[in-house]
């Protein structure tokens, strides 16, 4: 009988790398596990944090990606950049929705802006879905200029020029055989 491991990444961790060193490259830290969300999206401390739920989703997420990293070449940026995967970091991902996105349907690709664990901003999938990265970029800096107080760019205009996006099908990712 055919069992899967749902603690399992769904897709096989190395063809989906590029897709997490994009947003580490930019400055996100990923959370992997939920003792690591907990740590992070439980502080009471007034910082802004933003959580990027990232995807293998071609069409959405390969906007949203250099959306969000362009967005954070804005002048003014969130204290915190973190992100989780959605089908590859499983548990960390349940508590992100589970905890501190509760109240909106679970979507990925998706973000939202987080203060002392209220949801300042949320843009969900279907927000996402049609638009550039530009346009995503610019919302989300209307959402930080409005919210957010630290000085960006998250990293130097040169550095971020040598970004290379991952623009893959999810489709054509193989699936974890483990």
């Amino acid at each position: 009988m055919f069992e899967i491991n749902m603690q399992q990444p769904m897709y096989d961790p190395r063809a989906v790398q590029p897709m997490r060193d994009e947003l580490t490259y930019v400055g996100f830290k990923e959370l992997t596990t939920p003792e690591k969300v907990d740590e992070v999206l439980s502080k009471q401390n007034d910082e802004t944090t933003f959580v990027f739920i990232n995807s293998v989703c071609g069409c959405a997420a390969g906007s949203a990606r250099p959306g969000v990293s362009l967005a954070l070449q804005g002048k003014i940026i969130p204290d915190n950049i973190v992100t989780v995967f959605a089908g590859q970091d499983k548990d960390a991902v349940a508590t992100v929705r589970g905890k501190y996105l509760s109240k909106f349907p679970p979507s990925s690709p998706s973000a939202a802006l987080l203060k002392n664990g209220e949801v300042l901003f949320m843009l969900p999938r279907h927000h996402i879905e049609g638009r550039t990265h530009e346009e995503i970029a610019d919302a989300l800096q209307q959402v930080f200029a409005e919210h957010c107080a630290k000085e960006g760019p998250s990293i130097s205009k040169e550095k971020y020029d040598l970004l290379i996006h991952a623009k893959m099908c999810g489709s054509k990712i193989p699936l974890n055989d483990n």
